[in-house]
């Protein structure tokens, strides 16, 4: 047993599989996207090398450029509400005595949901006649409402379901930062004097700083490539209205077939996500001291 652990053979037969398959499944398409994006190509026909015509026409599409306005609508939710919703909640369930487990339990359940359960799920609580949406509403004497149906209240949709779906991955991550906190500290400032709001905002939220920056870049990282939401519920639509980058470039190249275009397209959010996560990283997060305790 010995002799085998020192063959390094041994090791590659571990490492090769991995590294074949990393290749196969991100390098390769990654270098072909690339390529691709350079051609006029339908997907049948012999691909024909047209420079950067293709990335020019992007940022001259409006519809595009539609696109990424909603993206940006996205970002911002994400990191201005979502992510101080996050922080709220998981510092209410940090201080539950009973039932902690279960609170984690429920909230992080739609996170592990098929995407398309969540879109069809949804899709019945919006619908206009039995949604339970609009019957709350009419309660209080409202009149249905189109939420899929009308541009004004789609993105909002679309918003809350996604948030609804990932937001409880995201406390379950500051959850764990919270309860790993020594709870000499948190006592130290109640025989202090502090209120449970003060420490809350001067303790423990500066000593989870570090996985509060993991959460905002992952919002980041997420808002950029939200898609399924959106090709399951409306499909862009009403009128383009829900289209983000990654719907209208799957859009592009599967439904009509233009893959060198689609190509230009994910090599542009690409680039995008690359230098927003880097900007934020290099102006935000390293500007955080490490917390040590």
């Amino acid at each position: 047993m010995k002799t085998t652990l020192k063959n390094p053979y041994v090791y590659m037969l571990f490492v090769v599989p991995t590294v074949a398959m990393y290749f196969l499944f991100f390098i390769y398409p990654t270098i072909t996207s690339f390529v691709f994006g350079f051609t006029d190509w339908d997907g049948l026909n012999p691909r024909q090398f047209i420079g950067l015509d293709n990335f020019v026409n992007a940022f001259k599409d409006a519809e595009f450029r539609s696109s990424i306005w909603n993206n940006l609508i996205i970002l911002l939710f994400s990191c201005c509400i979502q992510v101080p919703l996050i922080i709220i909640f998981s510092l209410l369930i940090s201080n539950v005595k009973r039932f902690q487990g279960f609170y984690k339990t429920t909230v992080f359940m739609p996170s592990i949901l098929s995407t398309s359960i969540i879109g069809i799920l949804w899709g019945y609580i919006y619908d206009p006649d039995v949604g339970l949406l609009n019957n709350f509403l009419n309660l209080f004497g409202i009149e249905p409402i189109y939420w899929l149906a009308e541009p004004k209240w789609a993105m909002f949709s679309i918003l809350l379901t996604n948030a609804w779906q990932w937001m409880g991955f995201y406390i379950v991550l500051i959850l764990a930062a919270i309860l790993g906190i020594p709870k000499d500290i948190d006592e130290a400032a109640m025989i202090d004097g502090a209120t449970g709001v003060q420490r809350a905002w001067y303790l423990t939220v500066p000593l989870i700083r570090p996985i509060i920056n993991v959460v905002i870049m992952l919002s980041i990282a997420g808002a950029l490539r939200v898609v399924d939401i959106v090709l399951v519920m409306t499909g862009g639509g009403p009128a383009g209205s829900t289209e983000v980058m990654a719907s209208y470039m799957v859009n592009k190249a599967i439904k009509y077939g233009d893959y060198g275009y689609g190509s230009a397209l994910s090599i542009i959010i690409f680039v995008i996500a690359l230098i927003l996560t880097a900007l934020y990283q290099l102006l935000i997060a390293r500007r955080q001291e490490r917390i040590e305790y």
